[in-house]
C-alpha cells in the first residue's frame, strides 16, 4: 500500500478523519503513522492512523482501509481504536488481530471493528507500540475473506506525540 509520508493529504485522501478533516492540524509525520489534532463539537481529540502495507483478498471492490487511535481528553476516552474495513463486515463476525503472539478478536459494526472496552483498548495499544507489524484478518458480509498487514513502524513516536499535543500524559 502506500507510505505515509505525505502525511495530512494521504490522511485526508484516506477518509480516516471524515467530517473531522475540516480543521484537522498535521502534527507529524512518525515512520508510517501520522498524528493529527482536531475539534469536533468545541471539544478537541487527537488520532493517529494508518493505512495497511499489504491487503489481500479476493474481493474486486474495496473502500478505505485504515487503523485509528483515538484520544478524547475532555470525555476522559483515551486509546480508543478503530479498524476501518473498506467493506460491510459480516454481521455478527469478529475480526482478529495479531501481533506475535499477542491476538485479540474485535466486534464489528458496519465497515468498523472495536475493542470491547477500554481495558482491551490499552492492552492493544501496548502490543502495538511493542510489534514491528499487525495483521487484521475480517469478512466482509459476502463472507470475502481479507487480510492486513500493518506496519507499526513509528506508532510509539506517533503516540507521543499524539499526547503531547492532546495534553495527555
Amino acid at each position: 500500500m502506500r507510505n505515509l509520508a505525505t502525511g495530512l493529504a494521504l490522511i485526508l485522501a484516506l477518509g480516516a478523519a471524515g467530517a473531522w478533516a475540516q480543521e484537522a492540524e498535521h502534527i507529524g509525520t512518525f515512520g508510517d503513522w501520522d498524528a493529527i489534532k482536531n475539534q469536533e463539537g468545541g471539544q478537541t481529540f487527537c488520532y493517529i492512523a494508518t493505512a495497511p502495507k499489504k491487503a489481500q483478498g479476493k474481493y474486486t471492490k474495496r473502500g478505505k482501509v485504515y487503523v485509528t487511535v483515538t484520544h478524547w481528553p475532555g470525555e476522559k476516552r483515551f486509546d480508543e481504536i478503530g479498524f476501518r474495513a473498506g467493506y460491510t463486515l459480516k454481521q455478527d463476525s469478529l475480526v482478529k488481530v495479531t501481533i506475535g503472539s499477542f491476538a485479540m478478536d474485535l466486534r464489528t459494526e458496519g465497515g468498523w471493528a472495536w475493542t470491547s472496552d477500554a481495558k482491551q483498548d490499552k492492552a492493544l495499544v501496548r502490543a502495538m507500540k511493542g510489534g514491528s507489524s499487525m495483521v487484521v484478518k475480517g469478512t466482509s458480509s459476502r463472507g470475502t475473506l481479507t487480510t492486513d498487514t500493518y506496519s507499526l513502524t513509528g506508532i510509539t513516536a506517533a503516540y507521543n506525540a499524539m499526547g503531547e499535543a492532546c495534553g495527555v500524559k
